[in-house]
């Protein structure tokens, strides 16, 4: 132990969500008042509302064209496939809004873009979209996403059909039609989140007849195969049913990576009657795999990335065991159709998600007294890390209600939401023991099992209340607006758990975040816009025997961040573009050590402010596609008493994500794509320091498409980092240790997908 570093979780990281049930009964304990009991009050809720349906579907009504004749089939579900890429999303909350008229920046990206891109893992977004960078992405662990400059909380910046989830896991996207991404302050489509933005992922539903069959190479020696399933049945094809199942060897290029991973979802619905449908999915995913740790500073100098080995690990020890990651996820929804044009749509979802999070971690450098960084000569001090048997569950019941009224010219489409969401995450004590050194080399070792656990983790247990109101305001065929308000009730407890260590700390505390826009359309299908909006999140000070804060054990208040945006945007045939102006100011909190006494607090410490400029381009001219992003981002802390001007790690100041593609109408037609990835120059260090140099990689695709006998073939082949570029790709920051991550090597992917 005395080579143990005052290493510990952030608090601001360590509140992530939790396991909590819709209601709950009072207990003893500050944090026990919050634990689940069970989803009755959802399950009930939501029962009883499809119960009160089916009566009122039996109750006698006026005859209409549509009812007079209770035995007239139903109309036929007709499915209208959206573009594979658009600049809008579901998640913003502004429903049926043309992308060119919605004054956000938003992207929607279907699962043929995502095969097409190679893109494997939510990290591969970030080649997609010129906001989105890496913010502690490795093999083996789950996935982090910086936009706009700030890092998405795992624990609140993640949707899954529109319900809050956990991303403390690995998401798999083999039955998912489409992620989305909203970029900017999400104050009024969420309670609790960072100010980068909100990711959603859309499930596949039953859409009529689906067979497919893909079987493919995944990157170094790993192998995979995947089916989807789908169809409708019963009279007037009422019921439909979807099944996705996928199981993939992980074998990468990188040393002992072995592991493997597998996917069971089933997606049910049933059309009641004209205007209301149930539908349900659930899915089973599990994941196994041993995490790659990153390299680091070498005492205060920057290691040059053409030295390291990229397909080296550093978590090579016998003892060493994967990562385990397994979760099961549901949502059971309601929609309906009023009379008037009003809608609503009532869902309730949960996620369970197991995990053992265990490494051979390397961290700092005690011999020369550098807890952030490797020494100077490459060797580091090793740890034996396991956190047993995790256990993250989030429940959510979602009840919306939408439609248009007019008042004289104006017309508001008006959306009312109710948003009753529970959290908690139950963690055992760790084992964070002393190994023994290591070196970058690899070359060290073995060494015996050290496994102790006595490295408290901290437990999270929260529910959330949350009320929305939105109104979009068409004035005339010029002038739209927006504007909404979330008003969120919330209660949380953080423990740790070990107790006597630190008393809980609860929070108990309501927050109205507003958001307002303006749209003015300059011409045909061209409109310019300005937005301003808040959003929140909540920190907390937290003692440990490795980290001692003299205002532990304490909830800061609520402080809110905002953003203001201005741009452009248009869509004409085949041409869709955007630009726009962006600033977001946010609380910064954090360990502040009292120069006189010497006593460390957690608390505000200045803010951080990002302003930027972004752009996008969407195109298609005969038969040439273009898609690309660009954003120049300003970052700083002001008011800092440590760090005042400098700029935030890992945070590039320019991107450029750019893709062109080519089709040749052969009689077997084949498209080539490339794509160019470029990130500009970042800081490694608080202090401004050491910066890595930009880079920029080349990947290329192409695409074959046949029919045989009665079935479409797509053959595809994938390089990833065409000219085997060398390169530090990211230095994100991780419970205090700077962390440097290599571009992968050359990788080589390639499918056949069957549909017959």
């Amino acid at each position: 132990m005395a080579h143990l570093r005052p290493r510990v979780p952030s608090p601001a990281l360590s509140c992530s969500p939790s396991v909590l049930s819709l209601d709950a009964p009072s207990q003893d304990r500050a944090c026990q008042a919050l634990r689940p009991s069970a989803p009755a009050i959802a399950a009930s809720l939501l029962i009883g509302l499809m119960a009160a349906q089916a009566m009122a579907q039996n109750a006698p009504t006026p005859a209409s064209p549509q009812t007079s004749d209770p035995n007239a089939a139903l109309p036929t579900v007709t499915v209208v496939a959206p573009a594979a890429r658009e600049a809008r999303a579901s998640i913003t909350g502004l429903g049926d809004t043309p992308a060119w008229q919605a004054p956000v920046q938003a992207i929607r990206l279907t699962q043929d873009v995502l095969k097409d891109q190679q893109v494997q893992r939510l990290a591969d977004l970030v080649k997609l979209d010129a906001s989105t960078s890496d913010s502690y992405n490795t093999t083996g662990y789950w996935d982090y996403l910086s936009v706009r400059g700030f890092t998405l909380d795992n624990a609140y910046n993640y949707r899954r059909e529109g319900l809050p989830i956990n991303a403390e896991t690995r998401i798999a996207l083999d039955n998912k039609a489409a992620v989305e991404l909203l970029k900017g302050t999400s104050g009024i489509q969420a309670g609790v989140s960072a100010p980068g933005g909100l990711v959603n992922l859309l499930v596949k539903r039953p859409e009529g007849r689906v067979r497919t069959a893909e079987i493919g190479f995944t990157g170094g020696s790993s192998v995979m195969a995947a089916v989807d399933i789908g169809d409708r049945f019963g009279t007037d094809q009422r019921f439909g049913l979807r099944v996705n199942a996928a199981a993939e060897k992980l074998d990468t290029k990188i040393d002992n990576t072995k592991g493997h991973r597998r996917l069971l979802a089933i997606a049910t619905d049933w059309v009641i009657a004209p205007g209301s449908m149930i539908e349900a999915e659930i899915e089973h995913s599990l994941y196994r795999q041993p995490s790659v740790p990153g390299f680091s500073l070498l005492g205060s100098a920057l290691p040059s990335a053409s030295s390291i080995d990229p397909s080296r690990n550093l978590n090579n020890q016998p003892w060493a065991q994967p990562v385990e990651m397994a979760g099961n996820t549901g949502t059971l929804r309601w929609k309906q159709d009023w009379s008037a044009g009003w809608q609503s749509v009532v869902t309730y979802g949960e996620q369970h998600l197991r995990s053992q999070d265990r490494a051979a971690f390397p961290s700092g450098c005690a011999a020369e007294g550098n807890y952030d960084r490797y020494c100077s000569d490459g060797t580091f001090d090793l740890y034996d890390y396991r956190s047993e048997h995790e256990s993250r569950i989030t429940r959510a019941l979602n009840a919306q209600l939408s439609g248009e009224v007019r008042t004289g010219q104006v017309k508001h489409a008006l959306k009312f939401g109710l948003l009753r969401s529970v959290h908690t995450t139950d963690l055992d004590t760790a084992a964070f023991t002393y190994a023994g050194e290591g070196n970058i080399g690899g070359n060290y070792g073995p060494y015996p099992v050290t496994a102790t656990p006595d490295y408290p983790n901290t437990n999270r247990h929260e529910r959330s209340t949350e009320l929305s109101l939105s109104d979009s305001i068409t004035f005339s065929e010029q002038w739209t607006a927006w504007a909404g308000l979330r008003h969120t009730w919330l209660k949380r407890c953080v423990e740790l758990t070990e107790a006597g260590i630190a008393d809980p700390a609860s929070l108990d505390q309501q927050v109205t975040t507003p958001w307002i826009a303006l749209g003015y359309t300059l011409a045909p299908r061209t409109q310019a816009y300005a937005s301003w909006g808040e959003g929140f999140e909540a920190r907390t000070a937290m003692s440990t025997p490795l980290v001692t804060y003299t205002n532990a054990p304490q909830a800061l208040p609520v402080r809110k961040s905002r953003q203001i945006e201005l741009g452009v945007k248009a869509q004409r045939d085949h041409l869709q573009w955007g630009a726009n102006l962006f600033r977001i100011q946010r609380p910064e909190a954090g360990p502040v050590t009292d120069a006189t006494s010497g006593d460390t607090s957690y608390i505000f410490d200045g803010k951080a402010v990002h302003q930027g400029a972004e752009g996008f381009i969407q195109t298609q001219h005969g038969a040439w596609t273009v898609n690309g992003s660009a954003m120049v981002l300003d970052a700083k802390r002001e008011g800092s008493q440590s760090y005042d001007g400098k700029r935030p790690i890992n945070v590039p100041e320019h991107t450029l994500k750019l893709s062109g593609s080519y089709r040749w109408a052969w009689a077997l037609p084949i498209t080539a794509q490339a794509d160019v990835v470029h990130e500009g120059r970042r800081w490694v260090d608080p202090d401004n320091t050491v910066r890595l140099p930009s880079w920029t990689r080349v990947d290329l695709g192409l695409k074959a498409q046949q029919r045989v006998d009665g079935s479409n073939l797509t053959w595809r082949l994938g390089v990833t980092n065409l000219f085997d570029k060398r390169a530090w790709r990211e230095s994100p920051t991780l419970t205090g240790h700077i962390y440097l991550f290599p571009l992968a090597e050359r990788t080589v992917t390639g499918s056949l997908q069957v549909d017959f």
